[in-house]
Order: C-alpha cells, then sequence, then structure tokens
C-alpha cells in the first residue's frame, strides 16, 4: 500500500467509553472511505473482539472506567506475537510526559489528543497502516528469502551427501561389484542407532557418514582387496591400513557430517576387548558411532558374497556376531541389531536366541578383513 492507495480494506477498531467520541470517529473514517470500522464503549469486550475482529489499527482511549488502556494494552500483549505488528492510536485528553513514556512503554505507536481534528486523524491513521503494510511486506520478503535459503541449503547438503556416497562407492567397486554395501551399511546402522535410543539427528548423520567407512579401501591394491583366499600376515597388515588411510582423507573437516565420517573411518575395527586396529582402544572409549558401524558392516559383509566367501543366511550371520559379543563387538549393539533383524523380518524371533548354541565354533570364523 503506497500513499494514496485504498483504505476500504482495512480493518480498524475504535475503542472509547464515550460514544459521542465512537459517532465522531466513524463519521471521520467513513468520510474517508473505510468501510471496516468497528465501535467498542465496552473495555471488557476489547480481547474477544480482537481475537475475532483482527483489526488492522486500534484506536484506544486511554481513560477508561473497570479497564484502561494501559491495562487493555497489557492484555492485547499476551495474545499479540512479537513477530506481529499492531498499531496503536491512544486517545487521551492527558499528554503528560508521565502518561505517554507509560503509553509507549506498553505498546502504544501514536497518539491523538481529544478533541479531535478530523485532518490529523486521518493523517495519522494512514501512516500507521502504511508502516504496518511496510512491515507485513518486509516479513514475507524475509519469509521468501529465508525458504529461498532453506532450498539452497538443502540443495548444497543433498549435494554434499551425493558426493559422499559417490566417493565411497568408487572404493566399494574395487572390492564389490554392486557398490550397494556402502548404502545397505548406512540404512542398518540407521536402524541400529534408533534401536539404541539415538536421537533423530545422530540417526540422520550416522545414516549418511557410515558409507565412508572404508573409504580408505581406495589406497589398497586390488590384487590384496579381492584376493579370493586368506590374506598373508604381511597383507592384512596391508589392509588393516585402510582405516588409517580414510580417517586421513576425512579429518580436519569443519563439516559433522565428515567429522562423524572420520571417527567412523578411525576406530570400526577397533574392538570391544582392545585387540582391534589402529589404535586398539577397548570398550566404551571406541566411539558409539564406530561401535554401531563396525557391527552393521560385519553382518552386511557376511550376508553378501564377497570374493573369498560365500553369503551366510541371516541366521547364520547373527549367530556368528552374536558369539563375538563383548570380544569384538559391544554387547547393547549387538542386541540392538538382534532386535532389528527381529523388527525388519528377517528372522523369526525364536530363532535368534537359539543359534549361539547351534553354531558354538563361529567366533573363530569371523572374517579378518571384515
Amino acid at each position: 500500500m503506497t500513499r494514496g492507495a485504498s483504505l476500504f480494506d482495512k480493518k480498524v477498531l475504535l475503542v472509547d467509553d464515550q460514544e459521542i467520541n465512537l459517532q465522531l470517529l466513524e463519521r471521520i473514517l467513513r468520510h474517508e472511505g473505510f468501510s471496516s470500522v468497528h465501535s467498542l464503549s465496552d473495555p471488557y469486550e476489547v480481547l474477544s473482539t480482537y481475537i475475532e475482529y483482527q483489526p488492522d489499527v486500534i484506536l484506544l482511549d486511554l481513560m477508561m472506567p473497570g479497564l484502561d488502556g494501559i491495562t487493555i494494552m497489557h492484555l492485547l500483549n499476551q495474545y499479540i506475537p512479537d513477530s506481529v505488528y499492531l498499531p496503536v492510536l491512544v486517545l487521551t485528553a492527558d499528554m503528560s510526559p508521565e502518561s505517554r513514556r507509560e503509553a509507549l512503554a506498553v505498546g502504544a505507536k501514536d497518539f491523538l489528543t481529544k478533541p479531535f481534528d478530523p485532518t490529523e486523524v486521518v493523517l495519522r491513521i494512514r501512516n500507521l497502516l502504511e508502516t504496518r503494510h511496510l512491515y507485513l511486506q518486509l516479513q514475507k520478503q524475509n519469509q521468501h528469502l529465508s525458504q529461498q535459503v532453506q532450498l539452497g541449503l538443502r540443495d548444497i547438503d543433498e549435494a554434499q551427501t551425493e558426493v559422499i556416497l559417490r566417493l565411497a562407492q568408487a572404493a566399494e567397486y574395487r572390492d564389490e561389484d554392486t557398490g550397494l554395501h556402502t548404502q545397505r551399511v548406512g540404512r542398518l546402522s540407521a536402524l541400529i542407532a534408533r534401536s539404541l535410543g539415538l536421537n533423530d539427528d545422530q540417526i540422520e548423520l550416522i545414516r549418511r557418514a557410515a558409507p565412508l567407512h572404508d573409504i580408505g579401501k581406495i589406497a589398497i591394491p586390488d590384487h590384496i582387496l579381492r584376493k579370493p583366499g586368506r590374506l598373508t600376515a604381511d597383507e592384512l597388515r596391508r589392509m588393516q591400513e585402510h582405516a588409517a588411510v580414510g580417517a586421513r582423507m576425512l579429518e580436519d573437516s569443519r563439516f559433522p557430517l565428515l567429522q562423524a565420517a572420520h571417527e567412523i573411518a578411525l576406530y570400526h575395527h577397533e574392538r570391544w576387548d582392545g585387540a582391534g586396529y589402529p589404535q586398539a582402544i577397548k570398550g566404551p572409549d571406541i566411539p558409539i558411532m564406530a561401535r554401531i558401524v563396525a557391527v552393521a558392516d560385519a553382518f552386511d559383509a557376511l550376508t553378501h558374497e564377497r570374493p573369498y566367501k560365500r553369503a551366510w543366511s541371516v541366521e547364520e550371520s547373527l549367530a556368528e556376531l552374536r558369539a563375538c559379543s563383548g570380544a569384538r563387538y559391544d554387547p547393547r549393539v549387538i542386541e540392538a541389531l538382534n532386535k532389528v533383524v527381529i523388527q525388519e523380518g528377517l528372522i523369526r524371533p525364536e530363532a535368534s536366541v537359539s543359534l549361539g548354541a547351534i553354531y558354538p565354533d563361529h567366533g573363530a570364523r569371523i572374517m579378518a578383513t571384515m
């Protein structure tokens, strides 16, 4: 709305205990083209009328019996959000500095002295409505800009995630033909994290960071990475370097996603009993995300064919991991995996508790390269 634009659709609420003042103001406003004018002589009706009428400006008498203008503004402030600009034009015959300061302190935007000058009434109302209009326009613009920023951030975030996923797949294609292992590990890690009670932000973070757990395998030669038989001691040491290599590739990032990926890459081959690598830390000293990914990675590796092994059944794989609980893996994470496997319908509940007896020797068969 610019100066001189139509005011017909602007809602004006008049509040004064003197009917003669209300009638005068109504005549002035309607003569100027205001068609949405609502008058109140009972100050106790102001709050309910405001909620129902939603005025664009309020002309409020300061001195009224029962509820004065100051008290009414206090009440209105409880219902008007801070983000809403609702101009209140105070009507008063008392223009003492104390009265003005008190009114301004509770939200008054301008003053009209009694008796009213018609030209002044219209000009002050127009100025307040123009300010309100500009404020609303600025809000809309800010909302639009915020939406554009969020869309831009979402695009950047999605691009970052896609680059990370493709980077993880680049390493994985050398170790597996399908390139889907990283995605499965990310999804399973998130399910385990949820079962453990991690919050939504942590769950999403591990889902997106887990696919980079083996990024360091880029540095491992194919004759070791894809060797169908057992690795020699030297080959095993070289294979184990991928954890430290991956961590170096991801270190010193300022982004939480890559910080989490660095932590996972570095620690996901540590063991609960301290016999893992590269730092031989143990128990709860191993970051929780790395503990989760270690279990998700092993379960997926066991249940899918690799150059050096056949695909194990879900039952065999779960029994293997349960046999390693407390030694290689965090027992709480293994139990969380057990719950996820049941919830996902991959195994019958009764089967998951009996397999340890059927496969008592599986702990020794865990693949060293997982």
